[in-house]
């Protein structure tokens, strides 16, 4: 696996959502340097925070880390 791949993908997601790093920062409680650390590789992110960015991309956290390249998240119910 791409130990890279989460923040590629973070990188990839925030971007064709048209979003800053500080507005995603506010969204889910984190400041604009720790989403530009996580999106450069310089910090890998802990569960909690994989969760919050998952959920707030509507997207698995198989997806995000790289095990699926679906992002479908089958726990989201509509």
């Amino acid at each position: 696996m791409d130990d890279n791949i989460f923040s590629t993908r973070l990188y990839e997601l925030r971007k064709s959502h048209n979003i800053s790093q500080s507005t995603l920062g506010s969204a889910v409680g984190l400041s604009k340097q720790t989403i530009n650390d996580i999106e450069k590789g310089r910090s890998k992110t802990i569960l909690d925070r994989a969760i919050l960015l998952a959920d707030y991309f509507n997207v698995s956290l198989d997806y995000l880390t790289g095990r699926t390249d679906e992002p479908f998240n089958p726990n989201i119910k509509e």
